[in-house]
């Protein structure tokens, strides 16, 4: 069974974070994502940014779902950076925001320890109050935001204003984000584990080589990093050798360059959320139905049932504080970029040690439909 090292204790942590506050992405069409994201995922309309509002050259739609906020960025303009960001990676994450109590020192702190600035400390403000936000960067073009929120009574931040479309999508019961899992390139996971230590504090908590991440053909190697209190999670990846190309390899190939492989989400019913998810047109990773056989024999009693965890693809691990059910989407995009994890915790702190071979065949699958195995 997993082991999960603990976090630093409150006291030593320079960088208290409040978890995940945003997820921004730079999209081909924000119109449309944000739409997608409304009718599979269930997200809510916030807020809206653009032209209407005194941002001449790009749009962004926000949504939300519980605690999960969702940007969806795309420029009016072909020469911009997130015109440039899309025509080299692809629809992608860009930004990790992440909410602190103090976004200056926040900024202070990151950089005086090695984090290189990509947004100066500002104040945003309107009449609902004023946010305080900065930004360094991290792996690949992805960067961090610092947003501290104590001062605003907004629904999202100042520059934007309500966003109240036509029509009703239900939420399928996603609660929050869990973890975001970045790719990086041969031999930079240890590197970026050591910036996650040094700039910011986190933890190395979990530990995966190529003996536990592998198939007959492929493999990848792993590192878990949590903040002092447990409320944010990077996975760091990078390729490990094999016969023929990882997961990794083909996702570094089609982004050109590290980035977010994928969101994993939080649910507290994850049979009732996977059901919807798949009424509303999501496609998930199916590993063979050989893998339920004796699935009780390996994890133990569990409380769902197996035939109904079989049927949607659902798969279980167990660690030494109880078990997790996780399940994973095909990429969500023409490239075999990113991807979505949902999640259900029971007990368990760890990533489904037990299942990364049966995932990883059936990943492998996909990728031979695609000829990049």
């Amino acid at each position: 069974m997993e082991t999960i090292s603990k976090p630093v204790s409150a006291k030593q942590d320079f960088l208290p974070l409040l978890g995940t506050d945003y997820v921004e992405f730079y999209v081909g069409n924000a119109k449309q994502a944000a739409h997608f994201y409304r009718s599979v995922f269930g997200f809510q309309p916030l807020a809206y940014a653009g032209p209407e509002t005194g941002m001449k050259n790009k749009v962004s739609y926000v949504l939300r779902q519980n605690k999960i906020t969702f940007v969806f960025t795309a420029s009016l303009i072909p020469d911009s950076e997130v015109a440039e960001h899309v025509h080299r990676h692809g629809d992608g994450v860009k930004v990790l925001a992440l909410g602190v109590q103090d976004a200056f020192d926040a900024h202070e702190q990151t950089t005086r320890r090695g984090g290189k600035s990509c947004l100066a400390p500002k104040v945003l403000s309107d009449n609902h109050g004023e946010i305080r936000i900065s930004g360094i960067h991290t792996y690949g073009d992805v960067v961090h935001h610092f947003v501290e929120r104590k001062n605003y009574r907004g629904n999202f931040m100042p520059g934007f204003v309500a966003w109240k479309p036509e029509g009703k999508f239900n939420e399928v019961g996603l609660l929050h984000v869990d973890h975001c899992v970045g790719n990086v390139g041969w031999n930079e996971m240890n590197p970026w584990v050591k910036f996650y230590e040094d700039v910011l504090g986190f933890t190395n908590i979990l530990s995966f080589d190529d003996k536990d991440i592998s198939t007959e053909y492929s493999a990848l190697m792993s590192k878990v990093m949590s903040n002092g209190n447990g409320f944010v999670k990077f996975p760091i990846n990078e390729p490990a050798e094999g016969k023929k190309k990882s997961q990794v390899e083909e996702y570094l190939d089609y982004y050109k360059s590290p980035g977010v492989q994928h969101v994993a989400i939080a649910t507290s019913n994850i049979i009732d959320t996977v059901t919807k998810l798949r009424d509303n047109g999501l496609d998930f990773l199916m590993v063979p139905t050989t893998y339920y056989d004796d699935l009780e024999s390996r994890v133990g009693k569990i409380d769902e049932d197996i035939k109904t965890l079989g049927k949607l693809g659902i798969l279980v691990d167990r660690d030494n504080e109880g078990y997790l059910l996780q399940i994973f989407s095909k990429p969500v995009e023409d490239r075999p970029t990113l991807f979505y994890e949902i999640i259900q915790r029971k007990g368990a702190r760890s990533f489904g040690k037990g299942n990364f071979k049966a995932l990883f065949e059936a990943l492998e699958r996909e990728q031979a439909l695609r000829g990049n195995l």
